[in-house]
């Protein structure tokens, strides 16, 4: 299912539509929130994962919605040091709670896909951290 596509859910009082963009903002946001991701990767460049920035959280996440239920791909790069299988599952959670809260939908599974891994360098004549 693309991301322009429409999702329409039939209430009591009518009907409520959004586009699946919504949902994968949503996830997105919900995801760069996580203390340890560096961002969301809009895939391979190069053989570079590419870091996007806030204004393209859609670019890294998919989603597959139904009536009632959604599927989330996200797409991200961590710092170097983080324990993935922590960050990922603080991910899932994340993003289960925003959607779910955010549109109603039942979110069934939340795969997070590592496509890089961001390190830190230390300037030292500055004593500074740069990327």
């Amino acid at each position: 299912m693309s991301t322009n596509e429409m999702n329409i859910r039939e209430e009591q009082n009518g009907s409520v539509s959004f586009a699946n963009d919504v949902v994968a903002t949503i996830a997105g946001l919900a995801t760069v929130e996580i203390e340890g991701v560096a961002g969301m990767s809009g895939g391979f460049s190069g053989g570079l994962a590419e870091l996007l920035g806030r204004k393209n959280l859609t670019k890294g996440v998919k989603v597959e919605v139904g009536k009632e239920e959604c599927a989330i791909d996200v797409f991200i790069v961590v710092d170097y040091g983080v324990e993935i299988p922590k960050i990922s599952a603080k991910i899932q959670a994340s993003v289960k709670k925003a959607v779910e809260t955010m549109t109603g939908l039942r979110v069934i599974e939340t795969n997070v896909h590592i496509q890089g891994v961001r390190i830190l360098k230390e300037d030292s004549e500055e004593g500074k951290r740069v990327h």
